[in-house]
């Protein structure tokens, strides 16, 4: 399993002015191919191969217009156009039905809110004794690092995101991890909007918010940002504080998915959730909490934590009717509008909770055996409620921090 880590970098003033030039050189190159192909698509004349390309990037460095592009690593320069050969792969891969479809390659700006080169093994980049990242043309950038890398990287993408910060980015082959200690739960996952996750065993995660937690202060930097000058220093200041309020709230979602996947993960042998059309729901008057919400990135974080440590991950399809079924006797009741959340199944006259009980039918339409009595409410069936139990595969691992699941 191949694995992304990235760490927060901070370069001085010359190295931050060494990267800042090293993004434009790679954006520029990266245009003037797309505008060659472009081009000769529009004469009628083959393809542009790759390799043309590249010819073309070095004689551009003879001349006086790109003679600057001598000035940063011609790694960074080769792999912008691998990065233009693989937007072009997508894009005819889409047509082909081999993926969803996505647009054709698009022209880069350098007003884009993400800049990133990529250093390969060619370009000499290391990790040095200090713990800094050696970077050609570059110089030695300070980084923290927050845990060890499982082998060596072959590749390293610096990133510079919205909000001015710098990441390191690594993929690494992690090889085999030994699975944690086999858990005796299983449980199903109904993903909602007023409870971020309920789960099978009668369990409410409640939902954080983050965003609308967060709207009075977005309010307040985007207002001080529409009163800015379009063009002046204070405005791109003001740009910068709205970009880190939103990072802000990024990040503290992040942290929220990493924290309950790896709770759910380690305490149960099987987890079982439903595929929902998170697009479809995004086009809904519920987008702003729908994309609060963060489903897919949740589940994601659930199904490679499930792969890498040895546990059971299943995805039931989302027209599965996991809210219209009794789970204890079976019998569908047919759909429901979403204001009631308390139903009585009229065949066994069960007094269901409409999360918990979606829950009980993800876990048992995913063949898990779930007791469903924990999804009754009505007063006197409910049975007592237990208490909560408190790169390169054959490279030697990098030591730079502490381990961390």
């Amino acid at each position: 399993m191949q694995l992304r880590y990235s760490f927060r970098l901070y370069p001085n003033g010359p190295q931050r002015s060494a990267l800042a030039r090293a993004f434009g050189c790679a954006r520029v190159v990266y245009n003037d191919a797309l505008r060659t192909r472009e081009d000769a698509r529009a004469k009628g004349l083959p393809f542009v191969s790759s390799a043309d390309l590249s010819k073309a990037v070095t004689a551009a460095k003879n001349t006086p217009q790109r003679a600057w592009l001598a000035d940063v690593s011609a790694v960074v320069l080769q792999q912008s156009l691998r990065d233009l050969d693989t937007a072009y792969r997508n894009f005819f891969d889409g047509l082909k039905g081999k993926r969803p479809r996505m647009g054709a390659p698009r022209f880069k700006s350098s007003k884009d809110s993400r800049q990133a080169v990529r250093f390969t093994a060619n370009a000499r980049w290391k990790i040095t004794a200090g713990g800094d990242l050696s970077l050609p043309k570059i110089g030695d950038v300070r980084v923290t690092w927050s845990r060890s890398l499982a082998s060596v990287p072959s590749t390293v993408t610096v990133v510079k995101d919205a909000a001015g910060r710098y990441f390191a980015s690594f993929v690494v082959a992690t090889g085999d991890e030994t699975p944690l200690p086999e858990a005796d739960g299983q449980i199903g996952i109904d993903l909602g909007l007023s409870h971020f996750a309920v789960l099978s065993d009668g369990t409410k995660i409640a939902s954080p918010r983050f965003l609308r937690r967060a709207e009075k202060k977005l309010k307040k930097t985007q207002r001080d940002l529409s009163r800015k000058q379009k063009g002046s220093s204070n405005r791109g200041k003001a740009r910068l504080q709205v970009a880190r309020a939103h990072a802000r709230v990024a990040d503290a979602r992040r942290e929220f998915h990493h924290q309950l996947s790896t709770t759910l993960i380690r305490e149960n042998q099987a987890v079982a959730v439903e595929d929902l059309c998170v697009k479809g729901l995004a086009r809904t008057r519920l987008a702003k909490s729908v994309h609060d919400a963060g489903w897919s990135a949740f589940v994601t974080m659930l199904e490679y934590k499930a792969a890498r440590y040895g546990r059971a991950f299943h995805r039931i399809g989302r027209f599965e009717p996991t809210s219209q079924v009794c789970s204890q006797c079976g019998v569908k009741d047919g759909p429901k509008p979403l204001n009631i959340r308390v139903w009585e199944c009229g065949a066994c006259g069960t007094l269901l909770d409409r999360d918990i009980n979606a829950a009980v039918n993800v876990a048992k339409a995913a063949g898990l055996a779930v007791s469903a009595c924990r999804a009754r409410v009505r007063p006197g069936l409910v049975p007592a409620q237990r208490e909560e139990a408190g790169t390169h595969r054959d490279g030697q691992p990098t030591v730079v921090g502490i381990p961390a699941l």
